[in-house]
């Protein structure tokens, strides 16, 4: 197992210990900052790249190699293991087992995959569809195989809820973890006690994943009580991004209305705040090592 993959298995496995809390993130910038202040994992999400490369809604448009690209943007700029959103692996079993070798050597430290069809859509969007059980399933051994040595771990997503209902997800779930997910994420449970049940039936055999989305389906609930339902991982897929939408669209409007920054001075790093957070004097005097005036002495 990678030595990430292997940090994030390690936390995962300490009951003793709170959930994983991963913050998403959807570039490099952003994936500095959440490990800048403490993430011991990192989520992003098909949906954060799609809003913010593209300006697009989470729709499925987003293609695997944007999504790699993305993944060793980010990986170069942290150790913070990060968990990847592959949506549905962008085709069958086949295009499953190249999304995953792609991500895998691009640094993933675990790679997401659902039961929806191709095109998919957001989880706590209307108008889902899904793959048969057994589809997914095959998905998830072809994953499983393509991922052999690599030490990358499968997350496997199912969005029965809000198709087939609470016991097809259940079934689809077992199903899942039959054929060799590493964690479980039942998508949108819509009250707690959907959440007691799926936790009641899973949690003491594969770490459970939370997903909190503000003006989602599922309550929004502290890490705490998620820890105490049997919830082992949360993550906050595109929270980052509609606090930087709220922000941004104010920053916008306060600037072109007073032709100036003057009033978000406070708010905002300056060019050498901005430096500090990128390490940008540690960078330089890395490459000075590599100066043509130290090796024409």
């Amino acid at each position: 197992m990678s030595r990430l993959a292997g940090h994030l298995a390690t936390r995962l496995a300490d009951h003793a210990a709170p959930p994983v809390l991963a913050p998403g993130v959807f570039d490099g910038l952003s994936a500095r900052m959440a490990s800048m202040a403490g993430a011991d994992a990192l989520y992003l999400s098909g949906a954060s790249l799609a809003y913010t490369r593209f300006g697009s809604p989470d729709i499925g448009l987003v293609s695997m190699s944007e999504l790699v690209d993305a993944v060793a943007a980010i990986t170069e700029k942290t150790d913070t293991p990060l968990i990847v959103d592959a949506d549905t692996g962008f085709g069958n079993a086949l295009n499953v087992q190249r999304t995953c070798r792609n991500l895998a050597r691009a640094g993933a430290a675990a790679i997401q995959l659902e039961d929806q069809t191709l095109p998919k859509r957001c989880g706590h969007l209307s108008g889902k569809t899904l793959v048969s059980s057994a589809e997914m399933a095959g998905k998830i051994s072809a994953a499983r195989d393509a991922l052999a040595g690599t030490g990358c771990l499968l997350v496997a997503r199912t969005d029965a809820i809000a198709v087939e209902g609470l016991t097809s997800a259940l079934e689809r779930a077992e199903a899942m973890v039959a054929a060799g997910a590493d964690i479980l994420f039942v998508e949108a449970p819509p009250d707690q006690a959907a959440m007691q049940q799926l936790t009641e039936q899973f949690a003491s055999r594969i770490p459970l994943l939370a997903n909190m989305v503000e003006g989602g389906r599922t309550p929004l609930l502290p890490l705490e009580q998620l820890g105490a339902l049997g919830y082992r991982l949360v993550i906050y897929p595109g929270a980052f991004v509609r606090a930087l939408t709220h922000l941004g669209t104010a920053f916008y409007a306060d600037l072109l209305r007073d032709g100036s920054t003057a009033s978000w001075q406070d708010r905002m790093l300056d060019l050498g705040g901005l430096n500090t957070l990128l390490g940008t004097d540690e960078i330089l005097q890395a490459g000075a090592r590599y100066d043509e005036d130290v090796f024409g002495k």
